[in-house]
């Protein structure tokens, strides 16, 4: 009876007029945050962590969730559109979603990708609700070992998936990105690595520089080659009840995504960008049409968006349980707790019983909300695709170099953002994807630090790779993957096939 009481007073404090404008203005926020390349949720909830001070808690909880889940549902929108990722997040979602504007339904997956998150968020939350307990004790099975290899195999699924038939190059390019992460001090001696003198540099490379120079300069050198312009000026109209069909027929893939992404959300460092990979992975293994993914495959873009959002919730488990942030995002919400008075950790139904109930309210009107205004904006945003490129592209490359400098308010940031701009156009020459080359930055500290934490623990010892449990499924893991795109395994299916 209790926990009914605390929903009801969540729902007492979100349903007042002073609670609603904070839940519309702050969705409708990071909505425009995710959209934009360089503003990214953790950039969102820093930034409206310092304007809630003044606020009571539960709203400044409220105000600062819906930020939080607005702005990883944002990020679809931009890389269907312009195929740059709003946010790292969102990645993945461009992988499908972009061919798909191309083909004209743009509308429809936008539509689509805003529904999955939605309903991913929704699984995550009660996920949230049931199993914050049992899977916090899971996540807390993860040390160095199975964090570095978690990282490679992220990287490993990333190259399979978006190598267009040619995982070596995926490959090469996630390592390179793995490589490039080494820049700057090192996480346990704070020694500066290939750094050569530059101040710059000691910090090491911004995510979002490499992010937009990566995906936005070859849309802009593409768009003024005419070679994707015809087709973007196609109709974008759809109706609602086909969106909802195609949802309806995904209805076991959003579950397994979400669930997926809200399992990476838990373990600590993981993170959203990694649930939205590990998702579209799953779903194109089981997929019965493997042959249409990377060509405009809605089910891709449904799993991807399914899984990171289903990362929002999960993320929010070792926050609430253990005062252990699931991302960096989570990292800014969980100082923002104990800024407006909350402990999050074990005690945590102890002290306050009523936070986890308003958490779990608050997320789910977000989310509601979230649905609706996304919608809303995308009736204005798929019109961006009949702009003529000359007009278009100009505008987009004024926005990446303005998001690449307001990072860190630093020039340097705009050179490195050109640099991996070039980067990007010899990359997209070749044929070499890269996604894979910015997750291996996303996950190369993780990686580094904790295969560095294992070997010291260890005193140089490998053998505990070989010893542990989740160590080895990782390994076997990782080792089938590369396996399974090896000739010889090509032969033995041909082989298995014709015997049939």
């Amino acid at each position: 009876m209790a926990a009914l009481g605390y929903i009801g007073e969540a729902f007492a404090i979100a349903l007042t007029p002073t609670g609603l404008l904070a839940l519309v203005l702050s969705v409708f926020t990071g909505l425009i945050f995710g959209m934009l390349p360089g503003l990214t949720s953790t950039m969102a909830v820093a930034l409206l962590t310092g304007l809630t001070y003044n606020f009571n808690g539960p709203l400044a909880i409220m105000s600062l969730l819906s930020i939080y889940i607005g702005a990883i549902s944002g990020g679809n929108q931009s890389a269907i559109l312009l195929n740059i990722p709003g946010t790292p997040a969102s990645a993945a979602t461009a992988m499908e979603g972009y061919p798909l504007a191309l083909k004209g339904k743009a509308g429809l997956t936008i539509f689509v990708a805003t529904g999955a998150s939605f309903f991913g968020t929704i699984i995550s939350i009660v996920c949230v609700a049931l199993f914050t307990p049992m899977l916090t004790q899971f996540a807390l099975k993860f040390m160095s070992h199975e964090m570095f290899l978690l990282a490679v195999f992220g990287v490993v699924i990333c190259g399979n998936l978006t190598s267009n038939g040619d995982p070596l190059k995926g490959w090469i390019s996630g390592f390179i990105g793995l490589l490039m992460s080494q820049v700057g001090m090192d996480t346990i001696y704070s020694y500066r690595r290939f750094t050569y003198g530059s101040i710059n540099l000691a910090g090491g490379i911004s995510l979002l520089p490499v992010m937009i120079g990566l995906f936005g300069f070859p849309e802009v050198v593409k768009a003024f080659s005419g070679g994707a312009k015809a087709m973007m000026q196609q109709n974008n109209k759809y109706s609602v009840k086909e969106g909802l069909i195609i949802l309806l027929k995904n209805r076991l893939n959003i579950l397994r995504s979400s669930i997926l992404g809200m399992l990476m959300g838990a373990i600590p460092g993981v993170g959203e960008d990694t649930g939205g990979w590990i998702s579209y992975w799953s779903e194109k293994k089981v997929s019965k049409t493997p042959e249409l993914w990377s060509n405009g495959c809605i089910d891709g873009v449904v799993a991807a968006e399914a899984g990171n959002n289903g990362a929002i919730g999960g993320a929010i488990i070792p926050v609430l349980s253990l005062a252990i942030p699931g991302s960096t995002s989570a990292a800014v919400l969980l100082a923002a707790f104990w800024m407006h008075g909350y402990r999050p950790g074990p005690l945590l139904m102890q002290d306050t019983p009523n936070f986890l109930y308003y958490v779990i309210v608050f997320m789910f009107l977000a989310s509601c909300l979230m649905w609706f205004l996304g919608m809303v904006i995308a009736r204005f945003s798929v019109k961006v695709l009949a702009v003529d490129a000359k007009i278009l592209m100009p505008i987009v490359f004024v926005c990446c170099v303005i998001g690449a400098f307001v990072v860190s308010n630093r020039l340097f940031d705009i050179k490195l953002m050109f640099v991996f701009g070039l980067l990007g156009i010899a990359m997209s020459y070749l044929k070499m994807p890269g996604a894979p080359f910015l997750l291996g930055i996303i996950l190369g500290n993780m990686a580094d630090e904790n295969l560095r934490r294992a070997l010291l623990l260890t005193h140089g010892d490998i053998s505990i790779f070989f010893t542990r449990p989740i160590s080895v499924f990782f390994m076997l893991l990782i080792a089938y993957l590369i396996f399974t795109q090896t000739p010889f395994y090509e032969k033995l299916v041909y082989k298995f096939k014709s015997k049939r």
